[in-house]
């Protein structure tokens, strides 16, 4: 009973006992046999002392260098479950606060492991609080922002003196930036990994979507003397993805492109089919190289951007990228003269539920 006291079954101390006693245990038997042999099967009248000086020096370091061998075993062997929890933690994306699996663990560490389980679990939990309050309070501010906005377009549609058109001209364009912040909320509250988008995802060719969803665009485009092209092979081009997400995130791409593309006269429109990706292109002045680091993170504004805007464009795509177990990029200042954003997709995979 006390041996089990002191030394646990499941415990990392009782597993190095278990392997190594037997190896060690060995090791004195050869010992032992050796060291009778040399005295009582060889004659040792014709041996100097120098002689078994250097027979005991090599029979030690061999003994030496066979123990240190099953040592570094045992130990290896002990720590298979904490590599193997290494690898886990180490595979995990940033979004992904399940809690880590304890099965065959030590019990020197399966105490840590629960600790940061716990850890995870409130983590997770105050994510998901911050989150539902985010899409709650968008939901809620939706209604009354319409109303505000319906209320100025009435006002505009009627005679006004100047002064109080300009007003409410503001008023209406206050409320329609706050209405699309509200819908961008709301977006990233439903790609949010514990919603599961992956389960809405369905089988659709990126050159026949890119080709429907840009031609709707194209009035925004001309509207501010900007040509919108397509680039797609003739062949279908096949990816697993939540159609209104990519809608959603291909809106967020052209309207970045003609809110802050200054200057630009040309948006391309380009499908890849090694791997499958969609890149979106302009010509304008480019993004600069401090500011392209941190474009994707919510609320970032770059000092020197014209025009208005929430900062969650972006981050709203990356969120749909990562959804979809895609990778993306952006490639400006000062290798490329205008702003190029890549968005590169996983091949079709439903029903495997992966993550980059």
């Amino acid at each position: 009973m006390r041996f089990r006291h002191f030394m646990p079954r499941g415990s990392l101390a009782r597993h190095l006992l278990v392997r190594l006693m037997p190896a060690v245990l060995l090791l004195v038997v050869l010992d032992i046999v050796v060291t009778w042999f040399m005295t009582r099967k060889i004659n040792l009248d014709d041996w100097v002392l120098r002689d078994i000086f250097w027979l005991m020096v090599i029979s030690q370091i061999a003994l030496i260098s066979l123990f240190a061998w099953v040592l570094v075993a045992g130990v290896r062997s002990g720590l298979v479950s904490v590599n193997r929890l290494s690898d886990e933690i180490r595979q995990r994306s940033i979004d992904d606060l399940h809690p880590l699996d304890t099965h065959n663990l030590p019990l020197e560490v399966a105490p840590l492991v629960m600790h940061v389980n716990d850890l995870l679990s409130r983590l997770d939990d105050a994510m998901q609080a911050q989150k539902r309050f985010l899409g709650h309070a968008a939901h809620q501010l939706r209604t009354p922002l319409t109303g505000l906005r319906l209320e100025s377009e009435l006002m505009l549609s009627r005679p006004l003196p100047d002064d109080i058109r300009v007003r409410a001209e503001r008023i209406k364009t206050v409320t329609d930036r706050m209405i699309r912040m509200g819908q961008q909320l709301l977006v990233l509250a439903r790609v949010d990994s514990s919603a599961r988008p992956q389960d809405s995802f369905e089988r659709i060719d990126l050159c026949e979507w890119v080709r429907v969803s840009g031609a709707n665009w194209i009035p925004a485009a001309r509207a501010k003397n900007i040509e919108i092209q397509l680039s797609a092979p003739d062949e279908a081009v096949l990816i697993d993805a939540d159609p209104i997400l990519l809608e959603e995130m291909l809106a967020n791409l052209l309207d970045n492109a003609l809110r802050y593309g200054v200057g630009a006269s040309v948006i391309t429109l380009q499908v890849g089919a090694n791997p499958p990706s969609l890149t979106i292109e302009d010509d304008g002045p480019g993004i600069p190289l401090e500011d392209a680091k941190r474009v994707f993170d919510a609320f970032y504004r770059s000092p020197s951007t014209q025009g208005e805007g929430s900062g969650l464009g972006l981050a709203i795509v990356r969120e749909i990228a990562r959804a979809h177990g895609a990778w993306w990029n952006v490639h400006s200042l000062p290798t490329f003269s205008g702003t190029r954003i890549t968005v590169v997709f996983p091949g079709p995979r439903i029903g495997l539920k992966l993550t980059r």
